[in-house]
């Protein structure tokens, strides 16, 4: 069964993945309306709303109605420049997104979490992940996805050593650990918007790559 999202709730629109699907977003000519509040603003468009300023401060003043929402919010360690301020974006951030998300009428959440999220890891960030999933999860929600990409493969504003040494292997390893483009994951999310289900989904990176084809 298929579900056609008309007013979507997006976060992280300024990022790597965000962005792309943003893009998708706009160009689908079933969406009516996409809310992206963001901290600096997005190229105007007919069908967009970008609230300006921090995620935080916008959410309670954010308005529906919205029935899909997709949450690309994601840091590292590095960036946030500690393990608190990352579990602040990786984690507190990503929930008060949803359940605001849920109080505009949304009923479908998709979230991309990562490769490896465990709340059992030993790992913090995979942890931290992990933590988030089941977080997301205790809040009921209608249908939610939990997408889990490898590593995110395309331009990035800024330069990150690890993730730029490792990209050409992770283009050839087998199965889920293969890195996957962003052009591709987005439009692998758009895909899982329109799929009508009920409960738990987790969706990796081997099958992200296949329905983002």
């Amino acid at each position: 069964m298929y579900l056609t999202p008309q007013h979507i709730l997006l976060a992280g629109a300024t990022g790597l993945t965000g962005e792309h699907l943003l893009d998708r977003l706009l160009n689908e000519p079933t969406v009516e309306r996409v809310l992206a509040p963001s901290r600096r603003p997005l190229s105007e468009h007919p069908h967009l709303e970008n609230p300006v300023g921090e995620l935080l401060t916008l959410l309670p003043q954010l308005n529906g109605p919205v029935n899909t929402a997709f949450c690309c919010l994601g840091s590292t360690i590095r960036q946030a420049g500690s393990q608190d301020a990352f579990r602040a974006v990786d984690h507190d951030m990503v929930l008060a997104f949803a359940l605001r998300a849920r109080e505009l009428g949304a009923r479908h959440l998709i979230v991309v979490s990562a490769l490896g999220a465990d709340k059992h890891s030993s790992v913090f960030y995979n942890r931290v992940k992990g933590e988030m999933e089941q977080a997301l999860i205790d809040q009921n929600w209608p249908q939610l996805t939990l997408a889990r990409p490898s590593l995110l493969l395309g331009p990035r504003s800024e330069f990150r050593l690890g993730e730029r040494l490792a990209a050409p292997l992770l283009r050839w390893l087998p199965g889920k650990y293969r890195g996957i483009e962003t052009t591709v994951l987005a439009r692998a999310l758009w895909r899982l918007a329109l799929e009508e289900d009920s409960g738990v989904r987790v969706v990796l990176s081997d099958e992200l790559r296949r329905l983002g084809r």
